[in-house]
């Protein structure tokens, strides 16, 4: 798939995943991380592809994981930013506007990063490559953070 491609359908993805983060939503607990596995296999199957055609230095390398590492934190920190309630002995969720605005520096984070990777050169194209594995990484991260959040919130 091409950088330009991969760029694009993260951009979706995002968008996607900013909607629903403000969104009032009821909190199914026993819920599986759907969402997050499909994000997590394309993310390793873009990867994988892109190293199929480039070599891994490194530099590369360690820029990815910071990157990688940048999504988590950014990922819990923004799990603080979720309101959690319960009524009526159902848990629910909405995202602030400070939850959207950590994903927008997450990604220009990301977005940082890979331009250092790409100039670099070895590995020009990277940035696309990795999107939807950092998306993975920095919503799984929040997820477990949320989900943690929200085995202590009592009824209103």
């Amino acid at each position: 798939m091409s950088n330009t491609v991969n760029i694009l359908i993260g951009l979706v993805v995002l968008a996607w995943l900013l909607s629903r983060q403000v969104q009032k939503r009821l909190v199914r607990e026993d819920r599986k991380p759907t969402v997050l596995l499909i994000l997590a296999v394309l993310g390793v199957l873009q990867l994988a592809s892109f190293f199929t055609g480039a070599t891994a230095t490194t530099t590369i390398i360690l820029l990815l994981v910071a990157s990688f590492v940048i999504a988590a934190i950014f990922g819990v920190i923004r799990a603080y930013t979720v309101r959690l309630w319960r009524t009526d002995g159902r848990l629910w969720r909405q995202g602030t506007w400070l939850t959207v605005v950590l994903w927008i520096v997450a990604i220009g984070l990301h977005i940082g990063l890979d331009l250092l990777i790409d100039h670099n050169g070895a590995a020009k194209g990277l940035s696309g490559a990795s999107i939807m594995l950092y998306l993975a990484v920095s919503l799984g991260a929040q997820r477990l953070v949320v989900q943690s959040r929200a085995n202590h919130v009592t009824a209103a």
